[in-house]
């Protein structure tokens, strides 16, 4: 790898021993992926917070130990220097700041959590603990070469804004953080982010819903190719694909698939035509979404749930947006939950305090429900005690939390959780 004057100051350990081993990280990272060289970056995203299942494996909560060897893959402890890149945490983390009781975790827990969050704020970390820091003031600008975690993040900001990342992992989005480099490569370079597959899509897309069942039924097809989408489907009003929309369509895509980038002619930026997008080569397969494609995506997302009784709704997976939360409070419309099922609503800590300020919030907890922030339960392993079927309305917790934590999952519109909600059922077809 062709590294510049300035990279190999820092690889011999000029800058000490932190940066050297990032560096170092980054070069052997790169070398794998094939990067000629490194590239500069001021816009880093990562999850370098650490909780229980993290200290427990070194038998310390010392955040310094912890950095070092998760992720810096050190098996030392070293000094490490206040970041050189802005920097953001963005995978969610195991606890709400606020509310960690109801999720069950001890008092000593919390404060490591809280040892290791200051740990960070101190290297100039901006604590935003959300899978959307697009939506909390973390919005790339076009071209921005970045290097960010967390799928549905990485996927928003390669085909909605225009910046440029690959999904990184904890230790290379660290070792971003030290030394302002991340590889040139994957969806940095143009020829990686033309269109590869066509989507023709033929059954109206209108809701937030459709978006998610689209998003889930496009990564099946194309997996970890670059889809462009286009098709009579698209063109009802109704369905202007939002940012919220863009948001659960993205997620749900990385989800079944490893989707990381997107086109959608005349509005994501980087294609004004089918044509332009594919960059005048032929795409690989032509893929049709109908009826019978939706019908099938709904059932397969469904496809753990037998019991209609549900002890769960959970909304807000990505993080959801202040229009998501409202949307809540007002189907609640001053109604009580059941008796048998929780409701939960997980949204960026800054939109709670908005939400809060507005009052979503208190109208939702006056229901019965809750608000959480700068966590989830597939993050954070963790749900209502009991719980045994859930409801979601998206389409990437209904594929992960099943898996992860063994329960059934129904998915559908934010209607149709509420609800559930409120009847402690999920509604018939």
């Amino acid at each position: 790898m062709l590294l510049t004057p300035e990279d190999e100051r820092m690889l011999a350990g000029e800058q000490g021993p932190a940066v050297a081993a990032a560096l170092e990280l980054l070069v052997r990272y790169g070398e794998l992926m094939g990067a000629e060289r490194l590239v500069d970056t001021d816009n880093v995203c990562g999850a370098n917070l650490f909780g229980p299942r993290h200290s427990r494996v070194l038998g310390t909560t010392d955040p310094a130990a912890l950095f070092s060897r998760y992720s810096l893959d050190l098996d030392t402890t070293v000094d490490v220097p206040p970041f050189r890149a802005h920097s953001c945490t963005q995978v969610i983390g195991p606890r709400d700041r606020d509310r960690w009781e109801i999720q069950g975790i001890t008092r000593e827990d919390a404060d490591a959590m809280e040892e290791s969050e200051r740990y960070l704020a101190e290297k100039g970390v901006d604590l935003l603990s959300t899978c959307t820091p697009y939506q909390v003031g973390n919005v790339p600008r076009f071209g921005e070469h970045c290097a960010w975690m967390e799928s549905s993040a990485v996927v928003y900001i390669n085909s909605v804004l225009g910046a440029r990342t690959n999904t990184e992992g904890r230790e290379s989005s660290a070792a971003s953080m030290l030394t302002g480099r991340t590889p040139y490569c994957g969806y940095h370079l143009d020829e990686h982010r033309r269109a590869t597959h066509l989507v023709e899509v033929r059954h109206p897309v209108v809701t937030t819903e459709d978006w998610n069942i689209l998003g889930y039924w496009v990564g099946e097809q194309v997996q970890d190719a670059v889809p462009v989408l286009t098709g009579p489907g698209l063109l009802d009003p109704a369905g202007a694909p939002t940012p919220v929309r863009l948001k659960q369509f993205g997620a749900a895509a990385a989800s079944s698939g490893d989707v990381e980038m997107y086109h959608l002619p005349g509005v994501t930026p980087e294609a004004r035509s089918v044509a332009e997008a594919l960059g005048g080569r032929d795409a690989a397969s032509v893929s049709v979404f109908d009826a019978a494609a939706r019908a099938e995506t709904v059932a397969s997302l469904c496809r753990t749930a037998t019991d209609r009784e549900v002890d769960f709704v959970m909304i807000g997976c990505p993080h959801a947006s202040l229009e998501q939360v409202r949307e809540v409070a007002r189907l609640l419309d001053g109604r009580r939950l059941a008796d048998s099922t929780a409701l939960w609503v997980f949204t960026p800590g800054a939109l709670r305090t908005v939400a809060e300020r507005s009052g979503y919030v208190a109208a939702i907890e006056r229901a019965g429900g809750r608000v959480l922030s700068d966590t989830c339960p597939a993050i954070a392993q963790f749900l209502p005690p009991g719980t045994r079927v859930f409801a979601t309305d998206s389409a990437k917790q209904a594929h992960y939390l099943p898996a992860i934590m063994g329960v059934q999952g129904w998915f559908g519109s934010v209607r149709s959780c509420v609800t559930a909600a409120l009847d402690g059922r999920w509604p018939d077809a």
